[in-house]
Protein backbone atom coordinates (compact mmCIF):
# COMPACT_ATOMS: atom_id res chain seq x y z
CA UNK A 1 0.00 0.00 0.00
CA UNK A 2 1.23 3.26 -0.73
CA UNK A 3 1.35 5.81 1.31
CA UNK A 4 1.41 9.62 1.30
CA UNK A 5 3.50 11.47 3.61
CA UNK A 6 3.45 14.65 4.22
CA UNK A 7 5.48 17.63 5.47
CA UNK A 8 5.31 21.54 5.72
CA UNK A 9 7.81 23.58 4.05
CA UNK A 10 9.52 26.88 5.11
CA UNK A 11 6.67 29.11 3.18
CA UNK A 12 3.56 27.18 4.78
CA UNK A 13 2.83 24.91 1.60
CA UNK A 14 2.03 21.49 2.52
CA UNK A 15 4.21 18.74 1.03
CA UNK A 16 3.15 15.36 -0.01
CA UNK A 17 5.56 12.47 -0.28
CA UNK A 18 5.01 9.29 -1.91
CA UNK A 19 6.49 6.28 0.65
CA UNK A 20 6.75 4.08 -2.62
CA UNK A 21 8.65 6.44 -4.91
CA UNK A 22 10.45 7.44 -2.63
CA UNK A 23 11.66 3.62 -1.42
CA UNK A 24 12.37 3.26 -5.15
CA UNK A 25 14.49 6.32 -5.68
CA UNK A 26 16.03 5.17 -2.58
CA UNK A 27 16.57 1.59 -3.95
CA UNK A 28 18.15 2.68 -6.91
CA UNK A 29 20.93 4.92 -5.07
CA UNK A 30 21.37 2.32 -3.08
CA UNK A 31 22.24 -0.31 -6.35
CA UNK A 32 24.44 2.13 -7.78
CA UNK A 33 26.09 2.93 -4.30
CA UNK A 34 27.14 -1.04 -4.26
CA UNK A 35 28.42 -1.02 -7.82
CA UNK A 36 30.29 2.01 -7.60
CA UNK A 37 31.96 0.62 -4.13
CA UNK A 38 32.63 -2.59 -5.84
CA UNK A 39 34.22 -0.81 -8.72
CA UNK A 40 36.34 1.71 -6.75
CA UNK A 41 37.31 -1.22 -4.79
CA UNK A 42 38.88 -3.20 -7.42
CA UNK A 43 40.26 0.41 -8.73
CA UNK A 44 41.94 0.72 -5.03
CA UNK A 45 43.44 -2.86 -5.11
CA UNK A 46 44.68 -2.42 -8.86
CA UNK A 47 45.93 0.70 -8.63
CA UNK A 48 48.23 -0.59 -5.56
CA UNK A 49 46.30 1.69 -2.92
CA UNK A 50 47.11 0.88 0.82
CA UNK A 51 46.18 1.95 4.27
CA UNK A 52 44.90 5.97 4.80
CA UNK A 53 45.27 6.18 0.86
CA UNK A 54 42.61 3.78 -0.15
CA UNK A 55 40.10 4.73 3.02
CA UNK A 56 40.39 8.34 1.46
CA UNK A 57 39.52 6.86 -2.02
CA UNK A 58 36.49 5.37 -0.87
CA UNK A 59 35.38 8.53 0.66
CA UNK A 60 36.02 10.34 -2.54
CA UNK A 61 34.11 7.93 -4.49
CA UNK A 62 31.30 8.43 -2.14
CA UNK A 63 31.20 12.52 -2.50
CA UNK A 64 31.79 11.80 -5.95
CA UNK A 65 28.27 9.51 -6.29
CA UNK A 66 26.21 11.92 -4.12
CA UNK A 67 27.27 14.84 -6.01
CA UNK A 68 26.10 12.86 -9.59
CA UNK A 69 22.91 12.23 -8.09
CA UNK A 70 22.44 15.51 -6.56
CA UNK A 71 23.09 17.21 -10.79
CA UNK A 72 21.01 14.05 -12.07
CA UNK A 73 18.07 15.37 -10.22
CA UNK A 74 18.83 18.69 -10.32
CA UNK A 75 17.54 22.10 -8.30
CA UNK A 76 14.57 19.49 -7.65
CA UNK A 77 15.82 17.20 -6.00
CA UNK A 78 13.01 17.32 -2.81
CA UNK A 79 10.99 15.85 -5.63
CA UNK A 80 12.83 12.65 -5.49
CA UNK A 81 14.50 12.34 -2.10
CA UNK A 82 13.45 13.82 1.13
CA UNK A 83 16.98 14.95 2.56
CA UNK A 84 20.36 15.44 0.87
CA UNK A 85 22.56 14.43 3.66
CA UNK A 86 20.69 11.55 3.85
CA UNK A 87 21.69 10.36 0.25
CA UNK A 88 25.09 10.85 1.78
CA UNK A 89 25.44 9.03 5.16
CA UNK A 90 22.56 5.92 4.08
CA UNK A 91 24.55 2.70 3.74
CA UNK A 92 27.65 4.27 4.12
CA UNK A 93 29.20 0.89 6.05
CA UNK A 94 27.75 -1.43 4.26
CA UNK A 95 29.47 -0.19 1.25
CA UNK A 96 32.45 0.58 3.19
CA UNK A 97 32.48 -3.20 3.55
CA UNK A 98 31.86 -4.37 0.28
CA UNK A 99 34.65 -1.36 -1.21
CA UNK A 100 37.18 -3.06 1.61
CA UNK A 101 35.99 -7.03 0.23
CA UNK A 102 36.66 -6.23 -3.38
CA UNK A 103 39.89 -3.97 -2.98
CA UNK A 104 41.77 -6.70 -0.64
CA UNK A 105 40.68 -9.10 -3.00
CA UNK A 106 42.23 -7.70 -6.03
CA UNK A 107 45.06 -5.52 -3.85
CA UNK A 108 45.89 -9.69 -3.46
CA UNK A 109 45.48 -11.18 -6.52
CA UNK A 110 47.83 -8.33 -8.66
CA UNK A 111 50.22 -7.24 -5.86
CA UNK A 112 50.78 -10.08 -4.12
CA UNK A 113 50.49 -12.96 -6.08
Amino acid sequence: MNRVKTAQSKTGEIIAYSEGAIRNNISAVEYCRTSMAAISGCAAGILGLSGTLGFLFYFLSVFVLWLMVLLKSGTQWRKYFISRSNLLTNQFMGGLCTYVLFWTFLYGMVHVY
